[in-house]
């Protein structure tokens, strides 16, 4: 009667850790199972002028600002030419000033701008090295596109 007892409390013990697992773990292409976190500060560098590459860098920023995080992107390099990007299968643009109207915020390397003789741009605060340091230092949560 005893190995019974033990039998069904390692029982019940498995169902409960199997149910408590089932609940704080998701699986990655399930959306209906995602996770919710303490909101971080999360700094995206873009340096690149690839249409595709720039569009999901800013639908990730996005979705970010959505589930609450603050977001601040740094447009270096190639990645400057980012708000003049034209492309049919992706408005760059568009989902910039959509990142920007929900509350992101996006700088741009000033010399970069300079040596493509552009000058400031409407999404963006013309910045320096220094602010790029300070999102890199304060951020939780750093990419690089």
């Amino acid at each position: 009667m005893k190995s019974k007892n033990i039998f069904f409390l390692l029982f019940v013990f498995c169902l409960t850790s199997i149910a408590t697992n089932a609940q704080t773990t998701s699986n990655f292409g399930d959306t209906k199972t995602v996770q919710k976190f303490n909101p971080q500060k999360i700094g995206i560098v873009i340096s690149s002028n690839d249409p595709e590459t720039v569009w999901n860098a800013f639908r990730l920023a996005n979705y970010s600002v959505n589930q609450g995080d603050t977001v601040s992107v740094f447009l270096l390099g190639k990645g400057v030419e980012a708000p003049a990007i034209v492309n049919k299968n992706f408005d760059v643009k568009a989902i910039m000033e959509t990142f920007s109207k929900n509350g992101g915020e996006i700088f741009a390397c000033g010399t970069c701008l300079k040596s493509r003789n552009t000058e400031g741009l409407k999404l963006c605060t013309v910045s320096t090295l220094a602010d790029l340091y300070v999102i890199i230092k304060s951020s939780d949560i750093v990419l690089t596109f």
